[in-house]
């Protein structure tokens, strides 16, 4: 007898909107959270696995990137991109608040809100991306036009 999977947030509206997806679950290892480690866990190659950074400005204006796990959030390529003249990563301590999910499980799917998102760029040349599932263990494997669709984002060079 199959597994029941425990639907998130970003499953159910997934569903909703009838956009398809596939997921793929492994087994979490409290020190190892990175995005690479899941990325080798699940078997797909690093170029397809990303990461949902959260991003804050003096103002407290929220932006989500999503960006290849091996890469790294380029702040000032990010912030001229959503047009602000500085932003830095939201302490992680507030994420659960902001966003409903937590480190390690953080999905550009479902949020408490819906953020001004931007997928990099690199996205546009796999056929399909993986990205959290809204859940530590569980990531959802997408076509990139179609996760844009879902978060309103827009496509750019964000990573260093």
């Amino acid at each position: 007898m199959a597994k029941k999977v425990q639907k998130t947030n970003a499953v159910r509206l997934l569903d909703q909107q009838k956009i398809p997806y596939t997921l793929k679950e492994y087994d979490v290892h409290e020190e190892h959270l990175d995005g690479v480690t899941a990325a080798q866990e699940i078997g797909e190659p690093v170029e397809k696995v990303f990461k949902t950074l959260v991003a804050t400005t003096a103002k407290k204006q929220l932006y989500v990137f999503v960006i290849p796990v091996a890469e790294e959030l380029d702040l000032k390529a990010a912030a001229k991109f959503v047009g602000e003249k500085k932003i830095d990563l939201l302490p992680v301590k507030e994420l659960l608040a902001h966003t409903g999910y937590i480190r390690g499980g953080c999905s550009p799917i479902g949020m408490k809100k819906l953020y001004p998102t931007v997928i990099d760029e690199t996205a546009t040349v796999q056929s399909e991306i993986f990205v959290s599932a809204g859940k530590r263990g569980m990531q959802i494997c997408i076509q990139p036009q179609l996760l844009a669709q879902v978060v309103q984002a827009k496509f750019g060079t964000i990573t260093c």
